[in-house]
């Protein structure tokens, strides 16, 4: 099988991390960058290989023979060239999250790659953690029983100037939601194999903020299965140091995750104390993107069902739309309806 000619759009900080595993995958090749910034695509070149470079994703892909997918490692605002260009050449989409910035855009973009007949996968990296795989083992196996309650806390000291991070989140509209939320969203469906019925969420900002809009959200969501998930995340924490946990409470016991990538542990009522669970070694921003590709590469290439598809993902927006709605309202949402009308 010859590799996936793909070509990388986007050479942000998610870009970079692309850029690593899909040199380093056997099943891909590299075949070119686009990049608006001259810079960007000169120090691609010098880091990841001498390859075509362009400022225009058109303009690439008039000039590169044989590209068969785009992986696009841009801001969430102005992919709509990007996606065009796509769809009009039938090329395989594998995009980073979100989607979009509405859940109205969103669902735009899905109908046109089904319109177009292309897989559209979202980069929701966060599933292929090997953390993230065994947790859904041991709920599988009923290892302590079925999840009735969770409490989700991320805390975070983001600093949105540092020079690696991409800067445009500092000026988002509910930039915690949209960028870091999602994923812990996406999550709690995948994880639970529940779908979200209701949330009650406010949002705010601290008085020593550097963003522009809200960075701290709390919300408390019900599933389907009789589910209730508290969920606390902050982009502003007021202590450097991050904080990560996720705790389950089930019939018979109790998961817990004390860091985002890994640190997973569970309990029977009775013992004594928590059992640690092994997971295989973990490279930071790599092992988890490279499950995306492969899952992509399974798809486009295997013919093998798509994982996080487009359509999925809207189930994951809907429930950050919700949070906002609930947050200007001061009343439960419920999520069912938003999609309801969304596809209705």
């Amino acid at each position: 099988m010859s590799a996936l000619r793909t070509l990388l759009v986007g050479l942000g900080a998610r870009g970079a991390f692309w850029a690593e595993v899909i040199n380093r995958s056997p099943d891909c090749e590299l075949v070119g960058y686009v990049d608006p910034r001259p810079e960007a695509l000169q120090q691609a070149r010098e880091r990841f290989g001498d390859r075509p470079a362009f400022a225009d994703v058109d303009e690439a892909l008039a000039a590169i023979e044989g590209v068969e997918a785009l992986v696009l490692a841009t801001p969430p605002e102005g992919r709509e060239q990007q996606i065009r260009a796509a769809c009009e050449r039938k090329l395989p989409l594998l995009v980073e999250k979100p989607l979009a910035l509405s859940l109205e855009e969103a669902a735009v973009t899905v109908r046109q790659a089904e319109e177009a007949d292309i897989p559209l996968m979202v980069g929701l990296n966060f599933r292929y953690l090997a953390v993230t795989e065994e947790t859904v083992w041991l709920l599988r196996e009923g290892v302590v029983g079925r999840p009735e309650f969770a409490r989700f806390t991320y805390e975070r000291w983001r600093d949105g100037y540092r020079a690696r991070l991409n800067k445009y989140p500092l000026s988002m509209v509910h930039p915690m939601l949209w960028e870091q939320s999602i994923h812990h969203f996406d999550l709690m469906r995948f994880v639970y194999g529940a779908e979200p019925e209701t949330a009650y969420c406010k949002t705010w900002n601290p008085s020593w903020t550097m963003y522009a809009d809200d960075t701290n959200v709390s919300a408390i969501f019900t599933f389907t299965g009789d589910l209730v998930v508290n969920y606390q995340g902050t982009w502003q924490s007021g202590w450097q140091e991050p904080h990560f946990e996720w705790r389950t409470d089930c019939t018979e016991g109790i998961l817990t995750q004390g860091d985002q990538f890994g640190e997973l542990s569970f309990a029977r009522r009775h013992d004594p104390s928590l059992t640690p669970v092994s997971l295989s070694p973990h490279e930071q921003w790599i092992t988890d993107t490279s499950g995306v590709l492969r899952a992509f590469v399974k798809s486009v290439v295997g013919g093998e069902p798509l994982e996080c598809s487009g359509r999925d993902h809207l189930k994951s927006l809907a429930m950050v739309e919700a949070c906002i709605t609930s947050s200007e309202t001061g009343r439960a949402v419920d999520v069912r309806a938003i999609l309801e009308r969304l596809t209705g």
